[in-house]
């Protein structure tokens, strides 16, 4: 009988259709991201294809689950970035702390946990950037989360959809934000 969240989320079954994250304790079921979710992503995916090929790093679309070290929650981001020889927390998983970023992109009923929940997350668990595509916001705008210290980001960029946001080191890119309007 499962004790925990991490516990009950690694019993589950696959759900077609669902994605399971474990967030502050809690096992969390929702219903996969919508087309212009989908979309936002591999615009992200699309556009970094440089830096990808660049620094032979990884990037995965809301396929590749991720382990917070220190807690062992389970997340599914939209986005990952990581480098080629990112630790795995076991077949399903990759440990945060061998990120280089994760991006989320909001929907109505994510906005709670990608604005409020998922920073201090991330950033506990040693993810440098966390890329916020908030398209349900008015207006959209696009939010850049760095500089880690004492588990907290303490450098946040953010931007209205259509306007250049650099995305620090080690990505140290010029991202156009223009890839995100509806």
């Amino acid at each position: 009988m499962p004790r925990t969240a991490r516990e009950l989320f690694d019993a589950l079954p696959e759900l077609p259709g669902f994605r399971a994250e474990v967030i502050n304790g809690n096992l969390i079921v929702s219903p996969v991201g919508t087309l212009e979710q989908a979309d936002c992503a591999m615009g992200l995916f699309r556009a970094l294809i440089p830096v990808l090929e660049g620094h032979s790093w990884e990037g995965w679309t809301g396929n590749v689950g991720v382990c917070v070290e220190g807690s062992h929650e389970p997340v599914q981001p939209d986005f990952v970035l990581s480098s080629a020889d990112c630790p795995h927390w076991d077949n399903r998983e990759l440990l945060s702390s061998g990120l280089i970023m994760v991006a989320e992109v909001v929907s109505a009923g994510s906005t709670l946990r990608d604005r409020v929940e998922k920073p201090p997350l991330y950033a506990a668990g040693g993810v440098p950037i966390y890329l916020l595509i908030d398209t349900v916001a008015e207006p959209p705008s696009i939010t850049v989360y760095s500089d880690i210290r004492d588990g907290a980001y303490r450098t946040t960029a953010t931007v209205e959809v259509g306007t250049p946001l650099r995305l620090p080191a080690p990505i140290d890119f010029e991202l156009d934000t223009s890839i995100f309007k509806a």
